[in-house]
């Protein structure tokens, strides 16, 4: 249906009211409720069904006008028979459109991701056309970026009370963490240059890291507060 919007202003209607009035007609409306002593029933305003499957019975409904005289809806609106879809996706109250794709042998999700985002930036679609990943995609996304808030709760609160309760110190945690952004910093540059993507093992060999220059900064730790223990102090 194709609305004169002139025709339409000239005659005191606005193409919301025309919107509402068909909305009313078709689109099962509830203007009211009953209620009894035992239930409740919804008022529902709708044209017969005899009317609702004929688009030819769009000529029979009025608009009314500013005025208060009736106008024909065919006044307004040209009515095209056309070819639409059976059904419509909404995503968040938007119009979506779904693809989906399924992964060769060989290939991780880590690997097709990419290769989706780049297909979706040469297509160069406009600014009001958006994409998302859905279904295993974004859990797959979902749980790495939960995984790495947890690894960094895990290094802050955790590591830091198991290491002041062992050396019963607030100064000597945080000298052992020190070393642990410059660890992550160096394993992240390294992933980088060989272009490696930050997978599942990737996480596994950082956090095999992170305990590796934990367990040295304890031992180095330990070593001078031996020597300080005992009354013996480095040179340096």
């Amino acid at each position: 249906m194709q609305i004169d919007r002139y025709k339409a202003s000239k005659l005191g209607i606005s193409v919301e009211h025309v919107q509402n009035i068909l909305y009313a007609a078709y689109g099962a409306e509830q203007i009211s409720t009953l209620y009894t002593p035992t239930a409740q029933y919804n008022v529902i305003l709708e044209l017969d069904p005899k009317y609702q499957t004929d688009s030819s019975m769009l000529s029979l409904v009025d608009i009314n006008s500013a005025s208060g005289n009736l106008v024909p809806l065919t006044t307004l609106a040209k009515i095209v028979n056309t070819v639409g879809p059976l059904s419509i996706s909404h995503f968040g109250q938007l119009l979506s459109v779904t693809v989906s794709f399924n992964l060769q042998d060989g290939y991780s999700i880590s690997d097709a991701v990419p290769k989706v985002n780049q297909a979706i930036q040469e297509l160069q679609m406009p600014a009001t056309i958006t994409g998302s990943f859905q279904g295993t995609v974004q859990a797959y996304q979902s749980s790495f970026s939960n995984l790495g808030l947890l690894l960094g709760l895990a290094v802050i609160i955790v590591i830091y009370i198991i290491l002041g309760m062992l050396y019963e110190s607030f100064v000597h945690p945080i000298t052992i963490l020190l070393g642990l952004p410059t660890a992550i910093f160096g394993a992240l540059l390294t992933l980088l240059i060989f272009n490696s993507e930050l997978d599942i093992y990737g996480f596994v060999g950082l956090i095999m890291l992170i305990g590796i220059v934990k367990k040295n900064a304890i031992m180095i730790i330990d070593f001078a507060l031996e020597l300080e223990r005992t009354g013996n102090k480095s040179s340096a």
